[in-house]
Formats: C-alpha cells, sequence, structure tokens
C-alpha cells in the first residue's frame, strides 16, 4: 500500500463494533481498521502503535497455532498520512450508525491495521457470472465457565451472552432480545444450531452480517433497527438456491430460500478443515460444564413441552466450531480467577519497575 498516494474517495464505510472502525477499498481486497476511542481520550501515537502491533501478533503466535495459516488474517500495521485519515473520517461520519458516534474514529496517530478484505475474492474477473456470497458471523463465547473462581451461581447456568442480551435490551442499546444462544450453535446438534441461526437471522443485531460482491445485504445497519427484511434477503439468495427460477414468489418461497441458507451455512460449520492442519494444540474436553444454557428459548421450549434431557451431538473434531470452541475453553480461570493475578502482578511491577 503507497501512503502517499492515499485518495479518501476510493474508501468506503464497511462497518464498525465497541472498538474498532473497518473502511474497505473500492477496487483491491484490503481493508483498513482503525481503533475507536471516547471523545477526549487522546492516547499517544507510540500507544496506539503498541496496541495495534499486540493484536497482529496475537493473531500471527496465537491463534493461528490454533487454526491454522489458512484460516487467521492477521494483517500488517500500516503509517497513513493525517490528512487522509482526517478526510476519511468526514467523508464516512453520516454512514455511520447514531448508536456507534458515542466514539471516534482515531485521526491523530496516523496507525491502521490493513487486513484482506474477506468479502470479496482476489479472483474478481468471474463476478458478473457468479456472484461471490460472504456470510459474516460473531458466534460469541460458546461455553459456560466451569471455573471454581466463579461467585454468582447464576454464571454456571446462563451463558455470558444470554446475560448481556438483558442487560443491553435494559440499557436501550437493543429494542428486543435475540433468542439466539452461542451453546445451542457450538451443541453440533443440527436442530439447535438451526435454531441459533434462524434466531440470528431474525435479530441479526451485531453478530450477523451477509454480504454480496463485498456489499453488505443483509445485517443490522443501525443498532436501533434490527428488523431486516427476509424478502430482500431471499431476492437476492434466489438464484443460488433456485437458478432456473421455477419457485413462486411470496413468503413460501422466502421461508424455504431461508431454510436453505441456514442448512448451507450448518453443514459449512460442521464441515472438516482437515486439508490446513492447525498446530498440536492441548485439547480440552467439550464435555467439562453445562451443555445448555438456562437462558435458552430452545431449552425453554423443551422445558415447556416436558422434555428434560437437551441433545448436544458433539462437534467434529475437524471442524472450524470445534477449534473455536477449544481455544475459548483454554479459559479455565474466567474472568474472576483472572482479575486477582492481574492485579497480583501489577502490584509487584509498581514494587519493582525495572522489571516492567
Amino acid at each position: 500500500m503507497d501512503a502517499e498516494k492515499m485518495d479518501e474517495n476510493e474508501w468506503k464505510y464497511h462497518g464498525e463494533g465497541n472498538k474498532s472502525l473497518v473502511v474497505s477499498h473500492s477496487q483491491r481486497c484490503v481493508v483498513l481498521r482503525f481503533l475507536k476511542f471516547s471523545p477526549n481520550r487522546n492516547k499517544a501515537p507510540e500507544e496506539i502503535l503498541r496496541h495495534l502491533q499486540n493484536i497482529v501478533d496475537f493473531g500471527k503466535h496465537v491463534m493461528k497455532q490454533f487454526f491454522g495459516e489458512k484460516y487467521v488474517h492477521y494483517g500488517e500495521v500500516v503509517q497513513l498520512p493525517l490528512d487522509f485519515v482526517k478526510q476519511l473520517c468526514l467523508k464516512i461520519q453520516s454512514e455511520r450508525p447514531e448508536s456507534r458516534c458515542d466514539k471516534d474514529l482515531d485521526t491523530l496517530s496516523g496507525y491502521a491495521m490493513c487486513l484482506p478484505n474477506l468479502t470479496r475474492l482476489q479472483t474478481y474477473h468471474f463476478v458478473e457470472h457468479r456472484p461471490i456470497l460472504c456470510v459474516e458471523i460473531k458466534p460469541k463465547c460458546g461455553f459456560i465457565p466451569f471455573s471454581s473462581h466463579v461467585s454468582q451461581e447464576i454464571k454456571h447456568k446462563v451463558c455470558r451472552y444470554c446475560m448481556h442480551q438483558h442487560l443491553k435490551v435494559a440499557n436501550g442499546k437493543w429494542k428486543r432480545l435475540s433468542k439466539y444462544c452461542p451453546l445451542d450453535l457450538f451443541s453440533g446438534n443440527k436442530q439447535r444450531m438451526h435454531f441459533a441461526l434462524k434466531s440470528l437471522l431474525q435479530e441479526a443485531q451485531n453478530n450477523l452480517k451477509i454480504f454480496k460482491n463485498g456489499e453488505l445485504i443483509y445485517g443490522c445497519k443501525d443498532d436501533q433497527d434490527s428488523l431486516s427484511d427476509w424478502n430482500e434477503l431471499a431476492r437476492h439468495l434466489k438464484p443460488f438456491f433456485f437458478p432456473a427460477n421455477g419457485m413462486v414468489n411470496g413468503p413460501h418461497c422466502t421461508r424455504t430460500i431461508i431454510k436453505e441458507l441456514i442448512h448451507v451455512i450448518t453443514m459449512t460449520l460442521l464441515g472438516s478443515t482437515d486439508a490446513c492442519r492447525a498446530g498440536n494444540m492441548k485439547t480440552v474436553p467439550i464435555s467439562r460444564g453445562r451443555s445448555y444454557c438456562e437462558a435458552s428459548a430452545f431449552s425453554k421450549e423443551l422445558v415447556r413441552n416436558g422434555k428434560n434431557k437437551m441433545e448436544s451431538s458433539g462437534l467434529p473434531r475437524g471442524c472450524l466450531l470445534y477449534k473455536t470452541l477449544q481455544a475459548q475453553m483454554l479459559d479455565m480461570l474466567d474472568i474472576e480467577g483472572l482479575y486477582p493475578l492481574y492485579n497480583r502482578v501489577e502490584q509487584y511491577l509498581e514494587e519493582f519497575p525495572e522489571e516492567r
């Protein structure tokens, strides 16, 4: 990337979360990821550089070992002209969801992460014949803490995501509770997985997006507007599932296409990744702890129907969900066990600053 010839008009708003904002290049398959901060919280450029480099190093030296080279894109830190960053910030401001504007793009350091744009492919020339679909899922934590340090009994019964749903609705961040529960997706049970994916599609929030040739066609563009249009999504997807266009339009067609989409995503998530073997990763038994969440809408439905046995098929060892859950379950302490250790290290370094 030639930092000297950066033109803000070649970049467009791509999306953002709580900590960072992403813009994508209009022609090349790359994105820039900028950190975001609350107003008046200025950080030194060296601090920003260190923060971004830590993210890159974590991907390169830790996550790559778990998933293998093919599945981890750690990117690189780039330094950009400050004028370009300021102009870019002004250009995209109107496209940002109002609820995300409590934090500003870092325009002072000039540092960002450059990563591949996975919503498009490098082989872009055949796009006219076969559009490229990208489904982005943020699955969240797929297990309930089994750490003995957990002090609140509720944390052994209800997953972090479901608790956060109640908090976010109470705070007004979301209008409705999502029926999605990560433990259903990570269960390996197709019925539970289908329910989880359908729930994600109903309340996408910031956890599911669908792109077509790099353009967002489904997902919550504004945090306050999560009722996305399934009919519009079905219109985009119809050529993929029914190229002969033999199906009639209407609700039945939409439901059939959404069902097909959920089936395809499920099979992809359960598919083997053995062609790209990860490093020697310590195996954590998935059976540890509870395999379902008491707040899950799926669990409640079973209880209502008089069934108290939750089916959990387990995940195939080679699939990406399995590898993701294995990596998550390396956390054997929970934040309640980890934070006191962190405080002890901090206290020690205050007493012996030369060892920092």
